[in-house]
C-alpha cells in the first residue's frame, strides 16, 4: 500500500461512507456527514473505532455522555461502546476512521446514510 493523505481524501469525499483500505486486522474508511446529519446510534461488538475529524463540528455521544468535537481532534470508541456522532455545524462534517478489526466489506461505498442503513438492515 502506498502512503495516503487521508486528510486530503476526507476533504474531497462526498460519500457518507467510503472504504479506502482493508487489511487483515484493520480498515480505513472516509465519512462525510451533511449538516443536521448523524452517523447513527450504534455499537460495534469486538471492534475498536478511532475517528479523526478533518473538517466541521460534531457532537460525540459515547455511552450516553455528550461532548463537542472539532476538526483536528480524535475520538477512540472501544468495542462494545454505544456511540453516535452528529454534525453540529452548518457545513459537512468530514472525517476518516479506523476500524480494528475491519467492519465493512472491502470496496464498500454508501453514498448516503439511507443507503448505508438499507444495506446494513438487508433491505
Amino acid at each position: 500500500m502506498a502512503a495516503l493523505d487521508l486528510d486530503a481524501l476526507a476533504r474531497s469525499n462526498e460519500d457518507f461512507r467510503r472504504e479506502v483500505e482493508t487489511a487483515e486486522h484493520s480498515q480505513l474508511v472516509l465519512m462525510t456527514i451533511p449538516p443536521g446529519g448523524e452517523i447513527g446510534d450504534e455499537v460495534h461488538e469486538g471492534i475498536d473505532q478511532l475517528l479523526v475529524f478533518v473538517e466541521g463540528e460534531a457532537e460525540a455521544i459515547l455511552a450516553g455522555e455528550s461532548s463537542p468535537v472539532r476538526a483536528g481532534q480524535v475520538v477512540l470508541v472501544p468495542g462494545g461502546t454505544r456511540h453516535n456522532f452528529r454534525n453540529a455545524g452548518d457545513a459537512p462534517l468530514r472525517l476518516w476512521t479506523v476500524y480494528a478489526p475491519p467492519e465493512h466489506p472491502a470496496g464498500t461505498v454508501h453514498r448516503s446514510k439511507s443507503e448505508a442503513d438499507a444495506e446494513e438492515h438487508g433491505h
